[in-house]
């Protein structure tokens, strides 16, 4: 159903895909696109998936989301997860894309209950393995 704000709907099969990350563990990553006034998915990440592969699924020139299960070990030798909403406006995109973008990403957010950690990101040194493993802990 399509929000009066944005006026963007989310299509159910993001919804699905994010349960799937987030309960089963069926992915590593997922990012997801608009496409004719609805979130649809875009790529999906296999669960043994690297971070290099994520990061390089981005298309350089067209804006995105996606969400990163992300793997880690504290200090006191924890195994943890923290799952990562990451909101990817390159400055190569066009403006009318990135004011969609933006102005989508909250009510998109809302709709994907889990997310622990917001990046937005620009370009891919905003978004690195280092960003990530600061931003989880």
């Amino acid at each position: 159903m399509a929000n009066a704000a944005s006026g963007m709907a989310v299509h159910d099969s993001c919804k699905l895909k994010f349960l799937e990350l987030k309960s089963k563990r069926n992915h590593r990553y997922i990012i997801f696109k608009i496409e004719d006034q609805q979130v649809i998915v875009d790529k999906l990440g296999s669960p043994n998936a690297s971070y290099e592969e994520f990061t390089s699924a981005f298309p350089s020139d067209e804006c995105r989301y996606a969400v990163y299960d992300f793997d880690f070990t504290t200090d006191e030798n924890c195994q943890k997860s923290k799952i990562f909403f990451i909101a990817w406006s390159p400055d190569s995109s066009r403006v009318r894309m990135k004011m969609v973008y933006a102005s989508s990403k909250d009510r998109f957010k809302r709709e994907l209950d889990g997310i622990q950690v917001e990046l937005q990101a620009t370009d891919p040194s905003e978004m690195s393995l280092d960003i990530i493993k600061a931003r989880a802990i």
